[in-house]
């Protein structure tokens, strides 16, 4: 009965029609540089001020929900070993068949000095990206001459995603006690927004596990505030419309002043979490065939 009626409510939401417009923003904005233009020919780009392109705003969105329901997963996994359960098929069989459908199409667009089946780039391909953290970008001789080499523009931050899963599987055991887990996350939200805030720069040329710190710590912050939200329930909060609106006004304030990169890990990750909780019914069963968002990103 409890499952079912969260399967009820999580359809009850915009959350897919959310996760679909924000995954064709990020093939927009890469279509971009694909084409030898500068992202900084976007709209938004041009409107914020060089603030915002598509591709970073989907991405960051992305972020924000799922912070938000992979941790009520959490909350609501027997076992750590369910919970990993779910997060692998949700990020692996997709990715498989876009590897495997890449490298079965590679040979009719390769230009290599080499025959391809003789190019070991070829057959580490798809165990490196399968393995995340030995991410891949290119095999030589496959777009060398384009103005963007890599084969695949998205797959590098399935590693940071799933690193995020990682980190909120040492809350299992405490996903019950709410007082525990709310400091525990509170004081982790508030540890990522100091770092993007004052030290981001002095991360940007680090590595962690092959992940750059700079965007560990940018995407991180969204992912750990949208899992803050969900154990505050934000999503149930009262007045979603009148907060919404004060919050939308708030960031244009501060996109208008040049301050949008200090608040909007903040800001966004509320108004993203409103916006899918308000009921709008011709959105409501937008994903009831199931949620595309992923196969279009990946």
């Amino acid at each position: 009965m409890i499952k079912c009626a969260y399967r009820q409510s999580l359809h009850a939401n915009n959350f897919d029609f959310l996760r679909f417009l924000f995954a064709l923003f990020v093939v927009i904005s890469h279509a971009y540089p694909l084409s030898g233009a500068s992202e900084s020919k976007q709209w938004l780009y041009q409107l914020t001020n060089g603030q915002i392109v598509l591709a970073r705003l989907g991405l960051d969105v992305f972020f924000v929900i799922s912070g938000y329901f992979i941790f009520k997963s959490l909350q609501r996994s027997n076992t750590l070993l369910e919970y990993f359960k779910k997060r692998f098929l949700r990020l692996f069989p997709a990715l498989f068949v876009v590897l495997v459908l890449t490298l079965m199409l590679i040979p009719l667009v390769y230009e290599g000095d080499i025959p391809f089946y003789l190019n070991t780039a070829y057959y580490t391909y798809l165990p490196n990206n399968l393995s995340l953290y030995l991410f891949q970008p290119v095999i030589n001789g496959v777009f060398d001459v384009n103005h963007y080499h890599s084969i695949n523009g998205s797959l590098w931050t399935i590693r940071y995603e799933f690193s995020m899963y990682i980190g909120v599987a040492f809350l299992f055991y405490f996903r019950n006690h709410d007082k525990i887990v709310k400091v525990v996350l509170l004081y982790v939200t508030m540890c990522f927004l100091m770092l993007n805030s004052f030290y981001l720069d002095r991360f940007s040329g680090s590595k962690l596990f092959g992940m750059n710190g700079y965007e560990f710590l940018d995407l991180g912050a969204f992912f750990v505030f949208g899992s803050t939200l969900a154990v505050f329930d934000f999503g149930n909060i009262k007045r979603k419309s009148l907060l919404l609106a004060i919050i939308l006004l708030l960031l244009g304030i501060t996109i208008y002043f040049n301050m949008y990169s200090l608040i909007k890990h903040i800001l966004l990750s509320m108004a993203i979490i409103l916006l899918g909780f308000m009921s709008y019914s011709i959105r409501n069963n937008f994903g009831k065939f199931g949620d595309a968002s992923y196969g279009i990103y990946i």
